[in-house]
């Protein structure tokens, strides 16, 4: 068996290509061996920031042989007055078959003819040769370049090949214009500490030779590497590194030799915020900050954590120099943390609540006018949702003054400097001027969910302001016809509307979402020229654009069967969508209640009473919301006892249905239906059973009226007829 090493070497490639390139070959290779019949022991992969290599082990020498059944013409074409045509020896002759080895089949086009090629397994050097440029040059990424004279694209230009089948160069050559680069057994040192080339004997000695050269190559092994020299290196100055899990990928792809230095600030920097500080240190030196202690959760929230003057810098250079490096980057953080420390200076010499009319100077979206503008309307709708709750005097305000400050902070110097800082910088500056602690909260929670994992709002003011600004930008962006579509949602809309869902679900808020577009489309239009008919037509669209995101988090994140989903949101059926959007809470427990009585066995119990009554009902003309059977059932028609207890059974479920709807608690109408089945099956079967479909108009429609009341208590819970059996 035979081991392939191929290296692609290149000058500094940007850190995100080499997870991207893993990603693509991890999957590619294996594929495209197996297309080319090659079976493998193992792929690795490997690469630094100067290098992508994959060592393939246990390749055969060659393919194996192979026979293959191929199709040719028809036998009309093939053969004319029982002679074989010119198409039939041709084909014959592609093939390296003789036309005695046809065989004629019946097919479903007629006579076909076949025949079984044997195919000679070719050497593993050459299909090699031929893969490797898929391999190469199918890496697809973001900001590929040119280089040279050539046309060839690759993220950086590629220096040098080593291509080696166990021992054995395998000849390659790239071109690229004038320039020429051809395979060899010779790799490049580190750098610094080994430069020049490095002979590799054989693929085997790929990972053990770079080693000697102060290079490593396998990804995994340098951030073990960088983990444990972190720790180590904030154990010395009796702290505890914090280790992003981004900015630590992303530091193991810009090293080859890594190196853990610990540098310091002055302490007087210490004074400034310390989100400031870590992101000075995160985003833009690729530092890892140090906190006060051992063992502390790099999880927990920074306003428990004591940072310590120190920092953690991953160096590629020489370990011996590590007191000049430590050194320099010292120089570069002290800039950085001065400017920090001005801006924060700066910053607060004015109240935060004087920075909103400077709002006007920052457009929100070349056609939605300027971010005062937005955070007007974010007032707006924030005293909407004040008013649906409602809520008393004491937790309004918070709410209200939250709403007014809550973008302020865009216009100050630090935020202009670190715009991820937003929210943070509002809440530090809110406490400075006076703001109460309810408002500094709301203002850095309302900007949360930032992601799909990430925390959720836990105060009622950063709950409403949040949920207040994405509406709006939900409103205004769709008022332009900004609809996301495919993978194109440019102002993360899916993602706004996945936050309102979730917050409201969070904070069991009891809102109805339409009445809170419908109004918000109302106080956008007052400013913005948007007709009644476009004001309906936006409507529509965003009462869609939920109900999918509602669909979609069901499923994904809350595990819901697909049926179930469509039984709470409804299909093509707008009592259910609009109560789902009425009542964003009680459908998500309606739907998680469905999911868990389907998996207890208690669906299966009232699943067939329920459609037999729903099935039949369709037929009588009672509406789909009336529970009481006062005026819609006359006890006088009644034929048989099992109508009398019928409708005693449904005169009983009445109050306990309409207890389940107001506290949506729902076990007690499953309950109730459960015991009321055995009654409902007496009346369709049996010695008291009746015919639904009597001849007596009257007695007809009283019975269907029956069925209709019991499908009404049903649906309060689901459209069963949307649910598939067990």
């Amino acid at each position: 068996m035979a081991t392939f090493l191929l290296e692609v070497g290149t000058e500094e490639l940007p850190a995100s290509f080499l997870d991207t390139a893993f990603e693509q070959w991890r999957s590619r290779i294996p594929a495209s061996l197996a297309a080319a019949y090659l079976a493998s022991d193992s792929v690795e992969l490997y690469g630094t920031p100067r290098r992508l290599a994959v060592l393939i082990q246990g390749l055969p020498d060659r393919q194996p042989d192979r026979s293959e059944e191929i199709k040719g013409p028809s036998a009309k074409a093939a053969f004319k007055d029982g002679k074989p045509t010119k198409a039939a020896a041709g084909f014959a002759r592609s093939k390296g078959v003789s036309v005695a080895d046809f065989e004629i089949r019946e097919t479903e086009k007629g006579e076909f003819i076949f025949v079984t090629q044997n195919i000679v397994g070719r050497p593993v050097a050459g299909l090699l040769t031929e893969l490797v440029p898929q391999w190469i040059f199918g890496l697809e990424g973001k900001r590929f370049m040119r280089w040279s004279d050539g046309d060839l694209r690759f993220p950086r230009p590629i220096r040098w090949l080593v291509a080696l089948l166990d021992e054995t160069v395998l000849p390659l050559t790239i071109e690229n214009g004038a320039e020429k680069c051809e395979s060899d057994r010779l790799s490049y040192g580190h750098r610094v500490l080994a430069p020049g080339t490095v002979g590799i004997p054989s693929a085997t000695d790929y990972v053990a030779t770079l080693s000697q050269a102060f290079v490593d190559v396998d990804p995994e092994h340098r951030q073990a590497l960088i983990v444990a020299q972190t720790h180590t290196a904030a154990a010395s100055v009796n702290g505890t590194a914090l280790i992003d899990e981004d900015l630590l990928q992303e530091v193991v792809n810009l090293v080859e030799y890594p190196t853990a230095v610990v540098g310091s600030f002055d302490e007087a920097f210490l004074e400034i915020p310390a989100e400031v500080t870590i992101t000075e240190m995160e985003s833009h030196q690729r530092y890892f900050p140090v906190v006060k202690g051992e063992g502390t959760d790099a999880d927990s929230p920074l306003a428990s954590m004591e940072l310590l003057p120190h920092f953690i810098t991953i160096s590629n250079g020489d370990p011996a120099k590590s007191d000049i490096i430590a050194a320099g980057n010292a120089r570069v953080i002290r800039a950085r943390l001065s400017d920090g420390k001005f801006f924060f200076d700066a910053d607060r010499k004015i109240p935060l609540a004087d920075y909103l009319p400077r709002l006007e100077t920052v457009t929100f979206q070349r056609d939605l006018g300027s971010m005062k503008a937005k955070a007007d309307r974010i007032v707006a709708i924030a005293q909407r949702i004040i008013t649906q709750l409602p809520l008393e005097v004491e937790e309004r305000t918070p709410i209200e003054r939250a709403a007014l400050l809550c973008k302020a902070d865009l216009v100050t110097q630090m935020v202009g400097e670190f715009p991820e800082l937003q929210g943070v910088m509002g809440q530090k500056y809110a406490l400075a001027s006076g703001e109460s602690q309810a408002v500094a909260n709301a203002i850095v929670e309302h900007y949360l969910p930032k992601g799909a994992d990430d925390n959720l709002p836990q105060t009622l003011a950063g709950q409403v302001v949040g949920l207040s600004d994405r509406l709006d930008t939900l409103v205004s962006i769709f008022s332009l016809g900004m609809i996301p579509s495919g993978s194109s949602d440019p102002f993360a809309l899916r993602r706004a509307a996945n936050a309102v869902v979730n917050v409201i679900w969070a904070g069991d808020l009891g809102l109805d979402l339409r009445q809170l577009l419908s109004d918000a489309i109302a106080d956008f239009a007052v400013n913005n020229e948007i007709k009644s008919g476009d004001a309906a037509s936006l409507q529509t669209q965003l009462e869609d654009f939920f109900l999918q995101r509602l669909r979609s988090l069901f499923q994904e994140e809350q595990g819901i069967d697909y049926d179930l989903i469509n039984a709470v949101l409804g299909e093509n059926d707008p009592e259910y969508t609009n109560r789902a959007l009425t009542s964003v809470r009680d459908g998500r427990d309606r739907a998680q209640f469905l999911q868990s009585i389907r998996q207890n066995g208690m669906l299966d119990q009232i699943y067939e009473t329920v459609n037999r009554a729903s099935r039949l009902a369709k037929q009588g003309d009672l509406d789909t919301t009336t529970l009481k059977p006062d005026g819609v059932i006359d006890s006088t028609q009644f034929q048989q006892p099992s109508e009398e207890a019928f409708y005693g059974a449904i005169a009983n479920l009445v109050p306990k249905t309409e207890t389940a709807q107001a506290n949506r608690d729902y076990q007690t109408l499953v309950d109730e239906l459960a015991e009321i089945a055995p009654i409902v099956s007496t009346f369709f079967d049996g010695p008291e059973s009746v015919l639904v479909m009597d001849e007596n108009p009257a007695i007809r429609q009283n019975r269907l009226n029956l069925l209709g009341l019991l499908r009404n208590h049903a649906r309060v819970l689901a459209d069963f007829g949307a649910i598939v059996k067990s």
